[in-house]
């Protein structure tokens, strides 16, 4: 048992790939027939997804207040984390916004239509950014949470994570406290990951069943356009920042850079490609260990440029598809969020999930809709991993002439 369980986690990417393939020729099958798998799978896709959902608010909670706790204590290390975050932030923030703009250019998800497996749920809508921040602080924090409003969620964390970088030692309890809350949504979303295959068969066997081939190759044109936007954005604001900033050929980076960028491929880790990647910048980028040590790690928790790219792209892409009209006004706030979310979001396999789930409730899309992201969850994962760790490592060769320059 504890060998099928060493194999079956390393190789849980393959496991999900043949759960997403058989729950696609499943679905075509049972097209209009045997109502009863039907009904099963359903049940199951069902559980799979309230297993996930139920950790999403003390999971976005917990690890934005560690995210900025962690922020404050680094700062404390020096110009290498100062130069660090103003760097992931900044990036962040770019592609924040090109996950915005370009569905919006190209009309992304117009004209297709879904049928939703579950029952749709719309969350209020929010149409005034004056109303928006009126309601930014919630007057009852434990409302908040019972009542699903995410933004509010959010800004509560805020204003505890620097309020505890304020308060200082009498705040460490505190900080202990949830830093150990974290862990545990961590360990049960690692936990609850482990059923993924299974949850993706069973999630999408009722989508395709309802939709059919025209809904594949929707989703197909989806993920070939959010690749060539991760990749864009990488050859673009990575290699740009690399040969303006950091000096050096951006060729050479891309070549130093690639074994860390296929593990992260592989593993969907950030957290997992630390060592190779500090390993990739020390060896063929001549990059100090200094730099390494701390840039790397941080970028793991707080740099997640491509989840960014990918939680814009897919809000615009299924508002589109449902037919829900996305304001100036909300683009901006989501764009605020998804900068804040990208920084909480943990740099494990399915990470992504939480923050889709509370962008998604932000926009007003129905809750139908996480049925379909989390049976493709993984196809972009993959991506997004890889252009964040190919992020991380942009990073410390910008550091690495700024800080020269700078000493």
């Amino acid at each position: 048992m504890k060998t099928f369980y060493s194999w079956y986690k390393k190789h849980i990417t393959t496991a999900i790939f043949i759960g997403l393939i058989l729950g696609i020729f499943t679905g075509l099958f049972l097209a209009g027939r045997f109502e009863p798998v039907l009904t099963v799978t359903s049940l199951i896709g069902s559980i799979y997804m309230n297993a996930l959902n139920m950790m999403i608010f003390p999971l976005v909670f917990c690890s934005i207040i560690m995210g900025i706790s962690s922020i404050g204590n680094a700062r404390t290390t020096g110009k290498i984390t100062a130069g660090a975050m103003i760097f992931f932030l900044c990036t962040t923030a770019l592609a924040s916004l090109a996950g915005l703009i370009i569905p919006r250019l190209i009309h992304l998800g117009e004209g297709v239509k879904f049928e939703m497996a579950t029952s749709d749920i719309q969350a209020t809508e929010m149409t005034s950014i004056l109303d928006t921040i009126k309601n930014l602080i919630p007057s009852n924090p434990v409302a908040a949470f019972a009542n699903g409003n995410m933004l509010q969620v959010l800004v509560f964390a805020v204003i505890v994570g620097f309020t505890l970088i304020a308060i200082g030692e009498k705040g460490k309890a505190l900080l202990n406290v949830i830093d150990s809350c974290n862990e545990v949504c961590l360990k049960v979303i690692s936990t609850v990951m482990y059923f993924t295959p299974i949850g993706v068969f069973c999630t999408i066997v009722p989508v395709v069943e309802a939709n059919g081939t025209e809904t594949i190759i929707s989703l197909a044109t989806q993920l070939i356009i959010l690749y060539a936007a991760f990749f864009g954005f990488a050859l673009i604001v990575y290699g740009g920042s690399v040969k303006f900033i950091g000096k050096e050929s951006p060729v050479k980076f891309f070549k130093a850079m690639l074994p860390a960028a296929l593990n992260a491929f592989g593993t969907c880790s950030s957290s997992s490609t630390i060592p190779i990647s500090k390993q990739c910048m020390e060896d063929e980028m001549g990059v100090s260990n200094k730099i390494t040590s701390i840039a790397i790690p941080l970028g793991a928790t707080v740099n997640m440029d491509a989840v960014s790219i990918l939680m814009s792209f897919m809000i615009m892409f299924f508002a589109n598809a449902c037919g829900i009209n996305v304001s100036i006004s909300m683009m901006i706030v989501i764009l605020l969020a998804n900068v804040l979310l990208s920084v909480g979001t943990p740099g494990i396999p399915g990470g992504a999930i939480a923050s889709f789930a509370a962008l998604a409730t932000m926009a007003g899309l129905p809750a139908g809709v996480m049925g379909v992201y989390i049976s493709i969850n993984t196809l972009c994962d993959m991506g997004a991993t890889c252009v964040n760790v190919i992020g991380d490592m942009a990073g410390c060769v910008v550091l690495k002439e700024k800080i020269k320059l700078e000493d």
